[in-house]
């Protein structure tokens, strides 16, 4: 779809599609309208089909998980590797650096803030395995902490990121979920089957940002608690969340080469700064040894532990976690797919997969060995105390594990602004999604409609915030992660499809053909603007 020329209304309905976006709207409202008016029962509700989808469907998420990373690995060594999105003289729309910082940021950021101490110290302190045979409790604390940060969630971000970029930038298909079923239906994914996937993937990424909006509201107001004195109540999270949604917005009206890429480049230098201080500071020589250990552990029993289902009588701990993990991270799936689509023009397919599996996986295994491995550190061998805060509240987490280091007053500030934009870039990047999938995947939206979306992330948050609904809210935008599984099943068959089509009727390109000089690839400076 083309903009039409002209401003205001015209530009912004010229460019909208409006079964996609009234339609979410309209859900939206509706699901806001029953948080607020019976928030006790929709939590009942909500809480009763997320637990009626994990008990039945809970090995469809384990079997789809894992069938995901299975064909990722797949493509990463199929000749199909070789094939460039966009084109084989596309050149990249951003640096290296750039590309990394925008996609973790949007990816993992947000969640690794809140449960890069909290995770690994909840599974020391109880464990869903009785303690291997040398009865190292912290190893396998980390252990399962990286499974669920690790390879199965980016391998879903892939199948919808990758089968997107490619039906976009190759076969010039909206840059929306429904091109994804080309390969099934053709020329009706314009139509009603088409519009409904667009529906649930914008709501799905909506009420996922305004959840993360809460939550990260809640963390800011337990460390400016710590650091201030300022009191934990509804106001003051109402009154972050409003500050976060008006520099979000101000960040998405900029576009992705201006407000995004440089929010994304400061928070992921914040980050690093951080946790080299903490790797430093810290219990050094036992953080390196844990990061090598935990990932070893992890890799040894991967095939295992991925088709692992919990059949223990009475035992929730597979659907408080990983079922949980799965649903939450496949419900993102086409927040996160989308965005890193639209960043992601030039790149190769392999460049893809090797750059959004491997590099955030390597840096979350830091991040959680670092952090998680300084507080385990502090309950083993030092004063302790963490894990008693942890149990109170998991948002605070981050805080008292800072306090067991120098400079506590200044790292935690750090920690604070961290938290801060990490949430921003989150915001921001949804609010992008969402104006793209509701403008028929447009790449370049309306800044207008972007104001709305992300106005309406900061509103929803605030609102379901005060009315008692945020984790109703949130158990039903995790209904989607089932539909959802399916949906990103079909596209491994249809990208796979695709890819066949292209390389007989093209040919694969081999490496030495794709070779090109560094100079090639536009520095941002000279990058095309959002």
């Amino acid at each position: 779809m083309s903009l039409l020329p002209g401003a205001g209304l015209k530009k912004v309905f010229s460019a909208m599609q409006p079964t996609v976006f009234l339609g979410s709207a309209g859900l939206i409202l509706a699901f806001v309208a029953v948080g607020i008016g019976w928030p006790e029962a929709a939590e009942t509700i909500f809480g009763g089909i997320q637990s009626g989808i994990l008990n039945n469907f809970g090995w469809l998420y384990v079997l789809g998980a894992t069938t995901m990373l299975v064909f990722v690995l797949w493509l990463l060594v199929s000749p199909y590797r070789h094939i460039r999105l966009g084109g084989e003289d596309a050149a990249p729309e951003l640096s290296y650096l750039s590309w990394f910082a925008m996609m973790f940021s949007a990816g993992m950021g947000t969640g690794l803030v809140f449960w890069g101490v909290a995770e690994p110290v909840m599974h020391w302190q109880s464990p869903p395995f009785a303690p291997g045979p040398d009865g190292d409790t912290a190893r396998e604390a980390l252990r399962l902490s990286f499974f669920h940060w690790g390879f199965h969630p980016w391998a879903g971000y892939i199948v919808f990121g990758l089968s997107i970029a490619y039906f976009h930038f190759r076969h010039e298909l909206p840059l929306a979920p429904r091109s994804l079923l080309y390969p099934l239906i053709g020329r009706h994914i314009h139509g009603p089957i088409g519009h409904a996937v667009d529906i649930l993937a914008t709501v799905g990424t909506l009420f996922g940002v305004a959840t993360s909006l809460g939550l990260g509201a809640i963390q800011i107001n337990a460390g400016l608690a710590r650091l201030l004195g300022v009191p934990r109540a509804d106001v003051v999270q109402v009154a972050i969340i409003a500050v976060i949604t008006v520099v979000a917005t101000i960040s998405v009206v900029s576009g992705v080469q201006r407000g995004i890429r440089l929010l994304s480049r400061f928070n992921v230098g914040l980050a690093g700064v951080l946790m080299l201080f903490v790797l430093v500071a810290g219990p050094t020589v036992y953080l390196i040894e844990v990061f090598l250990s935990g990932t070893g552990a992890y890799l040894q029993q991967l095939v295992g532990t991925s088709l692992w289902l919990d059949l223990r009588a009475g035992s929730d701990w597979q659907a408080d976690w990983t079922l949980f993990y799965w649903s939450w991270w496949i419900s993102w799936s086409p927040f996160v797919g989308v965005f890193v689509a639209r960043i992601s023009r030039g790149r190769t397919v392999g460049e893809f997969i090797l750059a959004v599996l491997f590099v955030p996986v390597l840096i979350t295994f830091l991040w959680l060995s670092v952090f998680g491995g300084t507080a385990l550190h502090a309950e083993l061998f030092g004063a302790g105390g963490i894990t008693s805060v942890v149990s109170e509240d998991a948002s605070a987490g981050l805080y008292a594990m800072l306090d067991q280091l120098p400079f506590a007053s200044i790292t935690s500030v750090l920690a604070l602004l961290m938290v801060v934009v990490f949430f921003v870039t989150s915001s921001d990047s949804g609010s992008l999604v969402d104006d793209m999938v509701t403008s028929g995947g447009h790449p370049h939206p309306p800044k207008a409609q972007r104001v709305f979306w992300a106005v309406a992330e900061g509103t929803v948050a605030a609102t379901l915030l005060l009315a008692g609904g945020l984790q109703a809210l949130r158990t039903a935008s995790l209904t989607s992660g089932l539909p959802m599984t399916v949906f990103l099943l079909v596209a491994c068959w249809g990208l796979a499809k695709a890819l066949r089509v292209d390389a007989r009727t093209h040919g694969v390109p081999s490496r030495s053909s794709l070779r090109r000089q560094s100079a090639d690839t536009p520095d941002d400076a000279g990058a095309r603007g959002a």
